[in-house]
């Protein structure tokens, strides 16, 4: 015997149109949130950050005394 195929039932979700609210908390408590991210996180931003802080400022500081070194 074969089997014959059944006919799912599929959930469609959509957002009414009268909504105002979609996506209330995602706004709610901004920066307490972005707080505790930077709090949690500061170790992983500092060994980012400061390596590109420092290759910045060493290439601006070379510039400027290749710049000075061939001024006259």
């Amino acid at each position: 015997m074969g089997k014959t195929p059944v006919r799912m039932k599929a959930v469609v979700y959509s957002l009414s149109p009268f909504q105002q609210q979609i996506m209330p908390g995602l706004w709610k408590d901004l920066t307490t949130k972005i707080h505790h991210k930077v709090t949690d996180n500061w170790i992983s931003a500092t060994l980012l950050l400061a390596p590109l802080i420092g290759t910045y400022t060493y290439v601006q500081n070379y510039k400027e005394k290749e710049k000075l070194e061939h001024r006259y």
